[in-house]
């Protein structure tokens, strides 16, 4: 009983041992991969810029005049005047090596610039319409909130309070349309999201 119980035990070890040597090698392949692709991201070559995906904003949607006696509100308003003049791109889901191989190392600053003002203007999007929405302002917040999303946004709230919108309008069908643009999400927020929407479609049947 003892020879059995030493050797199920041996045997456990050795396989523990196997395993450990695997996921090892598997995590220095993983780190010796990252290494080759970060050198030859630093010795890319700047590229031209000119072609990038810059998001202009429609200044004709944003409800300047709503709401001005609420300080977040104006805070809100000044953010958006700030960015109109600014270069603006999604960049969500690309690392900074991704970037320096696409555009060149030389532009990494300007390339995180660019990523920066635009999750201030998602961030920014977002918590606008929930104020224009909570103060009864619902066709305004839905016009911010599509517009953010037309811009490849990965905040969650911005679908959440679109597809409660949607519903009070008595549009449910336009949930639907937010499916091509969810399952394009290149981030971590691409599956619950998509799983979002598919719980409120439902809840609409």
């Amino acid at each position: 009983m003892n020879l059995i119980l030493f050797a199920s035990t041996l045997a456990l070890i050795v396989a523990i041992a196997i395993a450990s040597s695997k996921s090892q090698k598997a995590k220095a392949e993983m780190e010796r991969e990252f290494w080759q692709r970060e050198r030859a991201a630093n010795n890319t070559r700047r590229k031209p810029l000119d072609d990038l995906p810059y998001i202009k904003l429609p200044m004709e949607i944003f409800p300047l005049e709503l709401l001005p006696d609420i300080p977040r509100v104006e805070d809100y308003r000044q953010i958006i005047l700030t960015l109109k003049d600014q270069p603006i791109v999604n960049f969500t889901g690309l690392s900074n090596t991704e970037l320096k191989l696409r555009y060149g190392a030389p532009n990494i600053n300007l390339l995180t610039t660019y990523d920066q003002n635009y999750t201030l203007l998602a961030r920014t999007l977002q918590q606008w319409a929930q104020a224009l929405y909570d103060n009864g302002y619902s066709a305004e917040a839905c016009q911010l909130l599509e517009f953010a999303v037309s811009t490849g946004t990965d905040v969650s709230a911005t679908y959440r309070l679109l597809c409660r919108i949607y519903q009070e309008n008595g549009t449910p069908e336009k949930i639907r349309a937010l499916y091509p643009v969810a399952e394009s999400l290149t981030s971590a927020m691409q599956k619950p999201i998509v799983r979002m929407l598919r719980e409120f479609d439902q809840s609409s049947d």
